[in-house]
């Protein structure tokens, strides 16, 4: 297993890379669902924590399997059977999404990321072994790994028992996320792995798709569900077009930088563009189940107030334009969509709701939309040559 080139050239996804991310469709379509459950239940304050919890267990262990398998893809069958086992570990993660959300119990979620991070510190020992130029940072990876694991099952373990409070639970959490975003750093000081910059982008560009994709189902969910109760009306046809055209409108927007080349030049903010991706898949995610919420609204009453249902689509677009602009402003000198122009559509995202007693919620998607496919426009027609 030794460290592929980082300036290979023609560098792409491989088969077993698309084969993998398939088993996260599954797990993303979960945790997505619970979210827009709790939101169409009226408990969406209550439904985003545990939401961001597995969103960032199935985040986490996509990426770390990326960036490794951007260094040390050698595809044999060891490397082969050790996916597939983080691939079970990825559907044991959407099998305990709904207890997660509905009870607060993780047991399943610790035990596909268990799964999942077992696979991934094998692969690590095994680069240690036999790539003896990047022996110690493999090592550091497998060590640092190990320990952050060690603490996620102490917590898993407190919490069965009663030992752990409610109340410090989420401060656990939170600790033990601070130490896994540490120990990529804390691996890489005795030597940076080979991690491809067009590979990296291609990979995160894929699970960008992934999660509009996600919008696109969770949007057609809400649809049957709504078309159980009463028929085809045009709310449902606004909603349908608006949010299609909402979805493109990210789409158009996240890849109006080449994020490869800005990889390549600045490859020292590689771990802040990565880890600001966390939030933008989130949103991405999230608005999958607002979407799906905002088409049910359409079709019959929600416990919730109709406010609701605009606010869970606006806050995550609102949220995503916001740390997609950071993400450009990270890799490139001047990012392509101009300040000015996202203040004012974030604005006009974020008031869309306001209007909801006098246009629905069809008609406030309606607006969210239109004000991306402004911003699309005005940055398309006015924006200068990424550098």
């Amino acid at each position: 297993m030794n460290a592929r080139p980082l300036d290979e050239p023609h560098r792409a996804s491989s088969q077993l890379e698309l084969l993998f991310d398939l088993t996260f469709v599954v797990a993303i379509a979960a945790v997505t669902d619970r979210l827009a459950h709790s939101v169409a239940a009226g408990h969406g304050l209550a439904g985003l924590v545990p939401f961001l919890q597995v969103f960032f267990a199935i985040w986490w262990a996509w990426m770390n399997f990326t960036w490794f398998a951007s260094s040390y893809d050698t595809d044999d069958v060891a490397y082969r059977l050790l996916t597939m086992l983080q691939m079970g570990g990825a559907l044991v993660i959407a099998v305990g999404a709904s207890a997660a959300a509905d009870h607060s119990d993780y047991a399943g979620v610790t035990l596909g990321y268990l799964v999942m991070r077992a696979g991934l510190i094998a692969q690590w020992v095994r680069a240690g072994v036999e790539d003896r130029a990047g022996r110690r940072t493999a090592l550091r990876y497998a060590g640092g790994i190990a320990v952050a694991e060690a603490g996620w099952l102490l917590r898993q373990v407190l919490a069965d028992s009663g030992a752990l409070p409610e109340s410090w639970q989420l401060p656990f959490f939170l600790c033990l996320i601070v130490l896994e975003l540490a120990v990529p750093r804390w691996a890489e000081r005795s030597g940076p792995t080979t991690w491809h910059p067009h590979h990296i982008a291609e990979r995160y560009g894929l699970f960008t798709i992934i999660l509009l994709g996600e919008g696109v189902l969770a949007a057609s969910q809400g649809v049957r569900a709504a078309l159980d109760v009463a028929e085809l009306s045009s709310p449902f046809v606004v909603v349908a077009v608006s949010g299609l055209v909402l979805l493109f409108a990210l789409w158009w927007l996240y890849f109006l930088v080449e994020a490869g080349d800005g990889l390549r030049e600045r490859r020292h903010r590689s771990y802040a563009w990565g880890y600001v991706h966390y939030g933008v898949f989130a949103a991405l995610a999230a608005l999958g189940a607002g979407l799906e919420v905002a088409v049910e609204r359409s079709g019959h009453a929600l416990a919730g107030a109709p406010q609701v249902a605009g606010y869970a689509v606006a806050v995550p677009v609102a949220v995503f334009l916001v740390l997609l602009w950071t993400v450009h402003r990270l890799i490139v000198v001047r990012p392509v969509i101009r300040p000015a122009a996202l203040a004012g559509c974030v604005a006009a995202v974020a008031a869309a709701p306001l209007a909801t007693p006098w246009v629905g919620v069809a008609g406030v998607v309606a607006v969210i939309a239109a004000a991306c496919v402004l911003l699309v426009a005005v940055t398309v027609g006015t924006a200068p040559e990424p550098r």
